[in-house]
């Protein structure tokens, strides 16, 4: 099991520790996506990759039979136009040498999970990586199962394990960690305006009050 701890501050994610690893957010896996909405999906999953962006935290993307189950949807390989995804035959992505070998060039041992389905392509790697020393997190809403008991004994299962279940806002939040750190602050509130759902629309609301509030006291 992983030698990392579970509670204190250095439980806690930093972008220095971290690694991303995206799985199979493609079509057919789409199709058969039942324990969220598949656009609430789309959205978490590219807002994680963003902020993975933002904060340089390396990201791997890999998808499985993209012949026959699609190409990794626009929206992630967007974020990433450079990268090739890593196109796989096994189902357990942690058994293809290749990612395994991507992520321990990073020399990273807080490894961040997300893709569908849960019970399966998210599962088997969590598990497994979990066993072999790293600190997994996988990030629920950024994934997806093709029921919601799937995805949720497929969460149960994961703690069991070790691994810890997180959003992709939490991520975000614990990778920024201070609103002084203004390296990062603009690009992660444009994040947060596109892909924070009510977050955003209140954050916007917040800075409109806050500019007529100067405006008006400059009368």
């Amino acid at each position: 099991m992983s030698n990392g701890t579970k509670s204190g501050l250095q439980a806690l994610l930093t972008p220095e520790e971290s690694v991303v690893v995206l799985i199979d957010h493609q079509p057919f896996q789409f199709a058969n996506l039942n324990s969220h909405e598949p656009t609430m999906i789309v959205n978490n999953a590219v807002a994680l990759a963003k902020t993975a962006k933002l904060f340089d935290v390396p990201t791997i993307l890999t998808t499985v039979l993209e012949e026959r189950g699609g190409y990794l949807i626009k929206g992630l390989q967007d974020v990433f136009p450079e990268q090739k995804p890593i196109n796989r035959t096994l189902i357990n992505t942690w058994e293809d040498e290749r990612v395994v070998d991507a992520v321990k060039a990073t020399g990273r041992k807080k490894l961040i999970i997300a893709g569908l389905w849960t019970e399966i392509c998210v599962a088997m790697p969590a598990i497994q990586a979990a066993g072999e020393g790293f600190d997994v997190f996988v990030v629920t809403d950024a994934s997806g199962g093709a029921s919601k008991e799937a995805h949720d004994m497929a969460v149960q299962r994961m703690v069991q394990a070790g691994v810890v279940p997180i959003t992709w806002t939490a991520v975000a939040s614990e990778w920024q960690r201070d609103w002084a750190r203004e390296k990062t602050i603009s690009a992660m509130t444009e994040v947060l305006l596109e892909h924070g759902g009510a977050t955003g629309v209140a954050f916007a609301w917040e800075t409109q009050l806050l500019a007529t509030g100067r405006a008006g006291n400059s009368i």
